[in-house]
């Protein structure tokens, strides 16, 4: 499959500006002093006059353009399971959060203006169903609201009667209990700035080269429902933040919304991939040879007989009894095993590749000792031969092929008789032309006799007649003519053999004989017996043989479509019966082989609504399935925990440490430690300072002081869940990057 480039990603704690939006005035003056005392000494009443200059830095305020946000996830109206996922929107203008000075105490840095918040249905009286609703008003109402409401403590600007804004009242709890402290604020803000080419990942955003300004919310979507997502102004509520108390009698703190946008969450009608990945391996946790491609043989017998024992075996190395009438007439048992193989198949003396069959009797093992068939090559021959002849071009091609091949060692044969109409055959050469008249039985001889003998009259002349021998078509000089005829004729053959290699059109039922052996949610490992795709091969090549032209003149055939052929044998390779399938029929599967070798993924099929099969050109040592790729989003990982990053300067900057917090061992999760106490619902907002603070906490388990808001937000990078499957291990489940 098609790797898609590195994303090269930095992120910065704020864009700050040395002046914020507002007015201001420079004043210029001309003082002269003295040099001693420093007191001014011109008293010219005509000195220079004092000059003053105003200017306005005008930034976004009460209204947003919508084309200002560049992206944010979850998508609009989306469904799905986004529990632990904090919502986030990427702003094309980067300073925007940053424009405005909120006059609030040094935070380390200044604290954004704006902040993200996610409010559940029927938290907000204007919009109780979480559909987006905002109410339009003057801001005049938005800062002088009506008793009870609480609004921000600005100054009217200049033409605010005329001036509308979509605004939000907030109920008091909510507030306090949702919004984030000055503080917070400060790391729920960073800058991206993105250098790679224009790419777009599953679900997300388009990450396009450039620099965003970015604000996340500081709470989860924890329980299922309907969510509506602002982009709210906190210029003049400083005073009003947590942990302040509001003024008693508040009954609603108006905000103004600049953007806004809904999504459902809903977890049970979603999958959890992550869950779904690491059950897919679990029967390999106890015994890895419980993830290869066979029934489960029952519990040996503690005194088993040669019998069972011959059994079990057969049923370890992949085979299934199946229904079998010899010739003979009775009805018995034979064994049958497919391409996909648990173990390495051995060699096994098939006939020689080349010879072709009129059927597949050739292709039938029989134990003598225990008198049962192995029909599994007879079966891939047949097969072989029926996806053939089901194919139309197929068939035309290689029947007019055989019919050229045919026709040309009879017209060969013709003209080796006389060799003046061998002259004129255009696929000779010149040369061979002359050396085929020079070297013709008797043709020296009687050119001599010619010289030698009286002229005789011109009405008595004649041509000589050669007398050439029965031409025999093995002769190399033949061989190569009738080449040329083959190699004209492959057409689409070597194109149709190559995918039948690849097991296209293989039915499921050859490649898993018995439903027991990929049952439903479970993933199997396998190797490809080569001699059964030899058979399936041999039987498509064997079609279209009738006559013993077609029998002498196969090897020639088979010679030209083995040059034009771009063979790629699959060696090994993988089954998912899984309803990820249909759901994520892109998630990303890597195998590697040695020091990280990459295993080149040959085919990738979708053999029914919820089996995937994936062909590799070696056997991998590891094997790497993560969780369908998403644009850039924040949250935390599978079992409510956050996958540790490495923020060390250097080339494992960002990548994953392998490690989780709280470590899995701990009783505590983030949502049961790190959040603050709710009323009538479960507690879904981060406490980042504090005693309980998650901020503190994180930077202590990264050995750090202190945590910056580029590294708080390069931790919260949702990475994908990973299931590793190693060839000396055990399934392991990791963070991927």
């Amino acid at each position: 499959m098609a790797v898609q480039p590195e994303l090269e990603m930095t992120l910065y704690n704020s864009l700050l500006t040395a002046a914020t939006a507002g007015t201001y005035t420079f004043k210029a003056s001309h003082v002269l002093k003295d040099r001693e005392g420093g007191s001014d000494i011109d008293t010219d009443p005509h000195r220079l006059p004092v000059v003053e200059e105003s200017f306005v830095i005008k930034a976004v305020e009460f209204a947003l353009d919508p084309s200002a946000v560049h992206a944010h996830y979850p998508a609009a109206n989306a469904s799905g399971n986004y529990r632990r996922v904090l919502p986030h929107v990427t702003l094309n203008r980067a300073i925007l959060p940053w424009e405005h000075d909120i006059k609030g105490k040094e935070v380390p840095s200044r604290a954004p203006w704006v902040a993200l918040l996610l409010f559940r249905e029927d938290e907000l009286p204007d919009d109780s169903a979480a559909g987006g609703l905002t109410v339009t008003r003057p801001v005049t109402e938005l800062l002088e609201p009506e008793p009870g409401v609480l609004g921000p403590d600005l100054p009217p600007p200049k033409g605010a009667e005329s001036m509308m804004c979509r605004t939000i009242d907030v109920p008091p709890r909510h507030f306090t209990e949702i919004l984030p402290s000055e503080e917070e604020m400060h790391y729920l803000a960073h800058l991206r700035e993105v250098r790679p080419p224009h790419q777009l990942r599953d679900d997300g955003e388009v990450l396009t080269e450039g620099e965003y300004g970015v604000l996340t919310t500081n709470r989860f979507p924890r329980t299922p429902g309907s969510y509506v997502v602002h982009l709210a102004s906190l210029e003049g509520h400083q005073a009003h933040l947590p942990p302040n108390d509001l003024p008693v009698g508040t009954l609603a703190v108006r905000l103004c919304s600049l953007f806004s946008w809904t999504f459902t969450c809903s977890p049970t009608g979603s999958l959890d991939a992550a869950g779904l990945l690491q059950n897919l391996v679990a029967p390999g946790n106890d015994d890895p040879e419980d993830l290869a491609l066979r029934l489960a043989p029952p519990q040996q017998p503690v005194q088993a007989d040669d019998t069972q024992q011959y059994a079990l075996r057969r049923l370890r190395r992949g085979y299934v009894p199946v229904s079998y009438r010899p010739m003979t007439g009775e009805l018995t048992f034979a064994w049958y095993r497919g391409p996909c193989a648990p173990v390495t198949a051995p060699e096994v003396p098939l006939a020689p590749e080349g010879s072709p069959h009129p059927t597949a009797d050739h292709a039938l093992i029989y134990e003598p000792e225990h008198g049962v068939f192995d029909v599994s090559y007879a079966a891939a021959w047949t097969l072989g031969r029926s996806i053939a002849l089901a194919d139309p071009e197929y068939v035309t091609d290689i029947t007019r092929a055989r019919r050229e091949l045919a026709n040309r060692a009879a017209t060969l044969k013709a003209l080796a008789r006389d060799p003046y109409r061998a002259a004129l055959d255009p696929d000779a050469l010149p040369a061979h032309h002359a050396f085929t008249e020079l070297v013709a039985n008797g043709f020296a001889a009687t050119f001599l006799h010619a010289l030698e003998a009286p002229q005789l009259p011109a009405r008595t002349r004649r041509t000589p007649r050669l007398d050439p021998q029965q031409p025999s078509l093995s002769e190399p000089r033949y061989q190569a003519l009738l080449q040329v005829t083959a190699d004209r004729n492959t057409h689409a053959m070597p194109a149709f053999l190559d995918r039948l290699a690849l097991l296209h059109g293989v039915p499921f039922n050859y490649l898993v004989p018995d439903p027991r052996m990929l049952p439903a949610e479970s993933m199997r490992l396998f190797r490809i017996d080569p001699a059964w795709i030899q058979a399936l091969l041999a039987g498509a090549g064997d079609t279209g043989i009738h006559t013993t032209h077609d029998l002498l003149l196969d090897p020639l055939l088979r010679t030209s479509v083995a040059r034009a052929r771009a063979p790629r044998a699959p060696a090994a390779g993988l089954l998912i019966s899984s309803a990820l399938v249909p759901a994520w029929p892109e998630f990303e599967i890597v195998a590697t082989r040695g020091k990280d070798r990459p295993v080149e993924e040959l085919r990738r099929a979708h053999l029914g609504a919820d089996v995937l099969l994936i062909l590799f050109d070696a056997v991998p040592d590891q094997v790497s399935l993560r969780e369908p790729g998403q644009g850039i989003h924040f949250g935390i990982g599978h079992g409510d925990r956050i996958s540790l990053r490495d923020l060390d300067p250097g080339a494992g900057l960002g990548a994953p440490l392998r490690e989780q917090f709280p470590a899995p061992a701990a009783p505590d999760t983030i949502f049961t430690r790190y959040t603050r106490p709710a009323t009538g619902r479960d507690p879904d907002v981060l406490q980042l300072l504090g005693t309980r603070g998650l901020l503190p906490a994180l930077a202590q388990a990264l050995d750090r002081r202190e945590l910056t808001p580029s590294q708080f937000a390069l931790e919260l990078v949702n990475a994908r869940f990973e299931q590793l499957l190693l060839a000396d291990d055990t399934p392991r489940s990791v963070a991927a990057p």
